[in-house]
């Protein structure tokens, strides 16, 4: 009878060992941090909302992709969504994640002035924002984005080089954000050192193919001769290259971009006009986004700016870059 009776005191033992190792381990189903614990404690997963400026873009395609990649690693929901190069759209697409209570916002603006105000309302309602590709005014808690000083400078100095410190250039510039004032502000720092480089023509391509490529034609009309343009993104860099064809006069100048687009990698792969570009890696910058913005919910300090750098890719090298 004693025997038994030890015997059950054991087994009651053993269940009570068990039940206190399982509440001190418990199983690690999405995040690890407070927050997502807090989440899964209530049956509820992380959500994040991602607004970008155009999906027409290969580059935000890409970043889009680098978020759900981040997102499906820590067991949440994210709803990826296109402002189409308005400002408006954008604002209204905060508004809605404010109504759907998302935990946080990553934002690549089309405007980064104008979206202020609704990065503020995010702020208000407790909602962490960090922007993506280029910084924004309203409180952003911080930026991942390219060097994009860097990235200007890369193909400031390549063109430069290249022409031997003389020449007729054009620049297409872009939409008002600080990823394409800095590749600007890069390029010029490099061309203040090369007093024989003119600027025949600087005019604003929207970081679109299409705009870029009618602004080229009325450029070509204009310009009897150009030796070299510099563009802020592969799209426009692409369009430049087809008014470029269409014209007739792919021996005369050279083109440079920003991003190392699959379209631009392909252009390189040719040997002809399209000569290198500043390649950035939009998938990590959405990777590093989620990882700050974990890191704001968890009442962590964070940097105001992470930088990723850019790497000049050629008709030389173009067979070894991964892309993205």
């Amino acid at each position: 009878m004693k025997s038994y009776k030890l015997l059950v005191l054991l087994m009651l033992s053993s269940v009570l060992v068990l039940s206190a190792c399982s509440m001190n381990n418990p199983g690690n189903n999405g995040f690890s941090d407070t927050a997502s614990n807090e989440n899964a404690a209530k049956g509820k997963k992380l959500m994040i909302g991602l607004t970008v400026p155009t999906l027409g873009n290969p580059f935000f395609v890409s970043m889009s992709k680098g978020a759900q990649e981040v997102a499906k690693k820590y067991n949440a929901e994210i709803t990826v969504v296109s402002a189409d190069q308005d400002l408006a759209k954008q604002t209204q697409q905060f508004e809605d994640f404010i109504t759907q209570k998302v935990d946080l916002i990553l934002l690549s603006p089309f405007d980064s002035k104008g979206i202020a105000g609704a990065v503020q309302q995010a702020k208000a309602a407790g909602i962490p924002v960090i922007a993506l590709d280029g910084s924004a005014e309203g409180g952003i808690d911080s930026v991942v984005m390219s060097d994009n000083v860097q990235a200007g400078k890369l193909a400031g100095e390549y063109l430069a080089k290249r022409l031997n410190g003389s020449g007729s250039i054009v620049v297409i510039d872009g939409p008002p954000v600080s990823a394409v004032t800095d590749r600007i502000k890069g390029f010029e720092e490099v061309l203040k050192n090369y007093p024989d480089i003119k600027v025949v023509a600087k005019q604003n391509g929207e970081g679109n193919r299409e705009k870029a490529l009618g602004l080229m034609e009325n450029i070509l009309q204009a310009n009897k001769k150009i030796d070299a343009v510099f563009c802020i993104n592969d799209e426009e860099g692409v369009g430049v290259k087809i008014a470029q064809e269409q014209a007739g006069r792919t021996d005369e100048f050279f083109i440079v971009g920003v991003d190392g687009a699959p379209g631009a990698a392909d252009a390189l792969k040719e040997k002809k006009s399209y000569a290198a570009t500043s390649a950035q890696f939009p998938n990590q910058m959405a990777i590093q986004g989620v990882e700050l913005a974990l890191k704001v919910i968890k009442g962590e300090k964070v940097d105001p700016q992470v930088l990723i750098p850019t790497e000049l890719i050629t008709q030389d090298n173009v067979d070894s870059y991964r892309g993205w």
